[in-house]
C-alpha cells in the first residue's frame, strides 16, 4: 500500500536552498498561470462589456488555461516539479513523492502567486474585479463536487502516468502538454457548471481579492480527494512496490 511511504519530513527541510528555490519556483509558476488564466476571463468581460457567458467564452477559457499550464509547468519542472497546484502537490504527498513539510511550503508559495497574480491583473486592468469560482443555476455543492472530484482526479492521475512513474520513458517529455490538455479540456466539461477550478490556489486568489467565500470549500475538498484518489490508484496499480523508485527533485 503506498499509504505507508508517506513522509512527513525533517524540521530543518524548509531552510534547505533547494526547497527554498522549489517554493520560489512555484509561486512565480502559478503568477503565470493564474495571470493567464483569470485574466483571460476579464479580458473576455471587457470585450462583451460585461455581457453574459457565451461558448465562445468558454473555450476561450479553456485556451488560456491550457496554454498558460502547459509554459507554467515546463518552467517550473527543473526545480520543484511543476506542480503548480495544491491539488497535484497533496497527490505527490500521499504517493509518497514529496514529504508533508515540502508540501506546506509549496501550498504556501502556490497560494501567495495566486493572490499576487490576482492582485497584479486588479491594478493592470483599472480596478475590475477579479471574478471568483461560482455555481451555475441549478448547480448544487453536491453536483460541483463530483465535477471537482472526477476533473481532478484526470489530471492528477496524468500527471502520475506522464511526470511521476519512473517507467514513464518518453512520455515525460509530453507531460506539461499532457497536463494543460486534460485542464483545458476539462473546463470545456465542468466551466458552465462550477467554473472548473481543479485548483485550490486558483479559486483562492480570486476569494481572496474579494473577499467571497460562498462555496468555497468545494474548490479545496473536492480537488484534494480527487488528487488522492488519483494518487492511491495509480501509485498502487501501476506502479507498485516493485516499480517504485525514489524520486529526486529533477523529477518531481
Amino acid at each position: 500500500m503506498a499509504m505507508h511511504r508517506i513522509a512527513i519530513g525533517t524540521p530543518g527541510e524548509a531552510a534547505q536552498p533547494d526547497a527554498i528555490r522549489a517554493a520560489f519556483a512555484e509561486f512565480f509558476c502559478m503568477i503565470i498561470f493564474v495571470f493567464a488564466g483569470e485574466g483571460s476571463g476579464m479580458a473576455y468581460s471587457k470585450l462583451t462589456n460585461n455581457g453574459p457567458a457565451t461558448p465562445a467564452g468558454l473555450i476561450a477559457a479553456s485556451l488560456s488555461h491550457a496554454f498558460g499550464l502547459f509554459v507554467a509547468v515546463s518552467v517550473g519542472a527543473n526545480i520543484s516539479g511543476g506542480h503548480v497546484n495544491p491539488a497535484v502537490t497533496f497527490g505527490a504527498f500521499i504517493g509518497g513523492n514529496i514529504t508533508l513539510l515540502r508540501s506546506i511550503l509549496y501550498w504556501i508559495a502556490q497560494l501567495f502567486g495566486s493572490v499576487v497574480a490576482c492582485i497584479l491583473l486588479k491594478h493592470a486592468t483599472g480596478g475590475m474585479e477579479t471574478s471568483g469560482f461560482s455555481l451555475s443555476p441549478g448547480v448544487s455543492v453536491w453536483n460541483a463536487l463530483v465535477f471537482e472530484i472526477v476533473m481532478t482526479f484526470g489530471l492528477v492521475y496524468t500527471v502520475y502516468a506522464t511526470a511521476v512513474d519512473p517507467k514513464k520513458g518518453n512520455a515525460g517529455v509530453v507531460a506539461p502538454i499532457a497536463i494543460g490538455f486534460i485542464v483545458g479540456a476539462n473546463i470545456l466539461v465542468g466551466g458552465a457548471f462550477d467554473g472548473a477550478s481543479m485548483n485550490p490556489a486558483v479559486s483562492f486568489g480570486p476569494a481572496v481579492v474579494t473577499w467571497s467565500w460562498t462555496h468555497h470549500w468545494v474548490y479545496w475538498v473536492g480537488p484534494f480527494i480527487g488528487a488522492a484518489i488519483a494518487a492511491i490508484i495509480y501509485d498502487n496499480i501501476f506502479i507498485g512496490d516493485d516499480g517504485h523508485e525514489p524520486l529526486s527533485s529533477s523529477d518531481f
